[in-house]
């Protein structure tokens, strides 16, 4: 008689399990823990939580969905959560799901994890089963993806939502934390205008001293190859790479770019006249710029011709 108990539950048992139910990792590795790794039982165990059913489409590509954006007391934090269509991100039902999410980001602190396990105000239950909870409801593959965190003492956290489809909610979120003690309404004004600016830039670092050494090295190599193909001396190439670095530099860095609020001033001069105008200094101590599916492969699906091919279109 085999014993049960001793059934080992494996990577390749948990992998199968996924497969016949589309159930997340960890739901699967409980439901064999709870069965004492019986597949079949583990199959009714998820089926009877709810969770194989919603789960099912967790293998769908979620490339849509909002960025949830909240700021309060120097602090501020993104969210992006992932839907299958834009048709969903539309849906009052999801919208309100990412502004539950987004008021529980401030507390994670951009950890991912413990925003999962957070409990949602009103049902109870943690954000991972509000999740499962919107997926059946929806009738679509829903995501957390991912959260960001900026805090900042003394000082302020000003935020932006670019292609807003309800207040604080939108395609791209940005976060900039400031570090002063000048007056927080002239500091978040000025937070404001530097996160609109971060939107349409993407700066990739603050300043030239944190930006990614390797990036800076690969840059000069480049510059310098294209240099020496003038046939000029060493020491003019050398100047003819650091005047091409600075170009570069004033693409990539925020402090060094043409504010977009005021191209013939650049970011650094507006913090400068800020400075002037409220006698207390200020610095750019952090940024974040998360735009909705960065980085996910979207499906090929064309959603539109589907359905004029369904309804008889052309």
């Amino acid at each position: 008689m085999e014993n049960r108990g001793m059934t080992q539950i494996t990577a390749s048992l948990v992998k199968e399990l996924r497969e016949r139910t589309g159930a997340g990792m960890m739901d699967c590795k409980k439901a064999l823990a709870e069965t004492a790794g019986d597949l079949e039982a583990a199959i009714d165990w998820l089926r009877k939580k709810g969770l194989a059913a919603a789960a099912k489409k967790a293998g769908r590509a979620t490339s849509e969905g909002l960025v949830g954006m909240v700021v309060a007391d120097g602090r501020g934090a993104l969210v992006e959560v992932n839907s299958e269509t834009d048709f969903v991100a539309r849906n009052e039902t999801f919208q309100e799901l990412v502004r539950r999410i987004s008021a529980l980001a401030l507390e994670a602190a951009g950890d991912i994890e413990k925003l999962r396990k957070l409990r949602v105000a009103g049902s109870g239950r943690t954000v991972e089963e509000e999740i499962t909870q919107a997926i059946a409801v929806i009738g679509e593959n829903i995501q957390l993806r991912r959260t960001a965190f900026l805090a900042v003492e003394p000082g302020v956290v000003a935020g932006y939502v670019h292609a807003q489809v309800a207040p604080q909610l939108g395609r791209l979120g940005v976060l900039v934390a400031l570090r002063s003690k000048a007056d927080p309404a002239k500091l978040a004004e000025l937070g404001r205008q530097l996160a609109m600016h971060i939107a349409a830039t993407n700066p990739q670092a603050v300043s030239v001293d944190r930006l990614d050494a390797a990036l800076v090295e690969r840059e000069r190599s480049i510059l310098a190859e294209q240099a020496r193909a003038s046939g000029k001396p060493e020491a003019i190439v050398q100047k003819m790479v650091e005047g091409r670095l600075r170009k570069f530099y004033e693409e990539v860095v925020l402090l060094e770019q043409a504010f977009v609020l005021d191209p013939d001033r650049r970011v650094r001069e507006v913090l400068a006249a800020f400075e002037k105008e409220t006698g207390e200094p200020v610095e750019v101590a952090g940024m974040v710029r998360m735009v909705l599916g960065e980085g996910i492969e979207k499906p090929s699906t064309d959603f539109a011709a589907e359905v004029a091919q369904l309804g008889g279109g052309r």
